[in-house]
C-alpha cells in the first residue's frame, strides 16, 4: 500500500530570492523601529526579555565579577595595613618632634635667662653644661662640661640666672666637679640686702634649703629677706643672690635664731650654668665700649690754641 501525502505548495516568501528577503526584512525593522520609537510599542517586550535574560547575563559575568572583587579586598587589605603602619610612624615621628619642640622651647628660655643675666653680671662669664651629677644623697655635687682647658679653676664661682649655684672642687682638665651651696660642707658669707646685716650661709644637705646658724637673737631678720653674696673670702663676688629667708625660730636656752632660707637659685632643675670670673672682661660685651672715653682718636686733629686765635683777631 502505497503512502500518499497531499502535495502542498511551497510559500511565497521561501520561494522568494534572498535578496527580496532581505529587502522585506530591512523594511520589518525599520517599520519595528519607528513605530517603537514613536508609540513604545515595544517597551514592555524589551523589559520582559531583559527579566528573562537576567541570569543568563549574571552567569557570564559571575567569574569576572569575583575576580575583580576579590583581587581588590586583597588589595584594599594590603594597602589598608601599608596605610595603618605608615600613619602609626608618622604619628610616632610627630609625636617625638612635639617632644622635642618643648624641650628647645624650655632649653631657649633657659639660655635666654641665661644670656640677660651675663649682662647683669658685667665679669667674665663661661657657659657651662651640666653633664652630671652625684648620686650619693650625702652629698650635693656636680661636673659641668667644662675645665682647666677652658680656663676653670678651683674655687671658681658658679651661678644660673637666678643665683649663686656653687664652686668648683675639682679639676679635671676637660670637665670640672663642683660643690653646690646647699653641701653639708659648703659654707658662703652672706648678707642682708634689706640691713646689710653679715653672717654665713651653711648647706644642710637638702636642696631647697639654706641655714643661717650665726646670728643671735636680737639680730634683726624677717622672713622673706633677700640674702646676697657679701664678697668676703674672695670665692664669690658681692651682690649676688644667694637665698630667701623663709623660717626664723627663736630656741629656748640657745643664743643663736635657726634660720631657714631657700636658695635662690633651682637646684634640682639646672642644666646650664655660669663660672664667673670677679674682674674679668665680659666676652658679650662690645669692644668699642671698652675704650676710654677720653682717649683721643689717632687721627683726630689737635685743636688750635685759643691765645693763638685771640691774636690772629687783634692783628686782624
Amino acid at each position: 500500500m502505497a503512502l500518499t501525502t497531499v502535495e502542498r505548495e511551497p510559500g511565497s516568501f521561501r520561494t522568494a530570492s534572498p535578496g527580496l528577503r532581505l529587502i522585506l526584512l530591512c523594511i520589518l525593522s525599520i517599520t519595528l523601529m519607528v513605530l517603537d520609537h514613536r508609540n513604545e510599542h515595544l517597551v514592555g517586550v524589551r523589559k520582559a526579555l531583559s527579566v528573562a535574560l537576567y541570569p543568563v547575563q549574571l552567569l557570564v559575568s559571575a567569574p569576572f565579577d569575583i575576580s575583580n572583587s576579590v583581587s581588590e579586598s586583597l588589595a584594599t587589605r594590603t594597602q589598608l595595613q601599608e596605610d595603618n603602619k605608615r600613619l602609626r610612624q608618622e604619628a610616632l615621628i610627630r609625636s617625638a618632634r612635639l617632644q622635642r619642640m618643648a624641650a628647645l622651647e624650655a632649653e631657649n628660655a633657659r639660655l635666654r635667662a641665661l644670656l640677660d643675666s651675663t649682662v647683669i653680671v658685667g665679669d667674665e662669664i663661661l657657659i657651662a653644661e651640666i653633664v652630671s651629677v652625684d648620686m650619693n644623697p650625702f652629698r650635693n655635687m656636680l661636673v659641668i662640661n667644662k675645665g682647666g682647658s677652658d680656663g676653670v679653676y678651683i674655687g671658681q664661682a658658679l651661678i644660673d640666672a637666678d643665683g649663686i649655684v656653687g664652686q668648683i672642687t675639682r679639676d679635671r682638665h676637660y670637665s670640672a666637679e663642683a660643690m653646690l651651696v646647699t653641701d653639708v660642707d659648703h659654707a658662703l658669707p652672706v648678707e642682708l640686702a634689706r640691713n646689710r646685716l653679715r653672717t654665713i650661709a651653711v648647706g644642710t644637705g637638702e636642696l631647697d634649703r639654706l641655714s643661717l646658724p650665726f646670728l643671735p637673737l636680737n639680730a634683726d631678720v624677717q622672713v622673706g629677706d633677700l640674702l646676697v653674696s657679701s664678697g668676703l673670702g674672695g670665692t664669690f663676688p658681692p651682690g649676688y643672690p644667694v637665698g630667701v629667708v623663709r623660717d626664723v625660730r627663736k630656741v629656748t636656752g640657745q643664743p643663736f635664731l635657726e634660720i631657714d632660707a631657700e636658695p635662690a637659685a633651682a637646684l634640682n632643675r639646672i642644666r646650664e650654668v655660669l663660672l664667673i670670673r670677679p674682674g674679668g672682661r665680659d666676652p658679650f660685651a662690645d669692644p668699642e665700649s671698652t675704650r676710654v672715653a677720653d682717649e683721643p682718636a689717632a687721627d683726630s686733629a689737635p685743636e688750635p690754641p685759643v691765645e693763638a686765635e685771640a691774636a690772629d683777631g687783634e692783628s686782624g
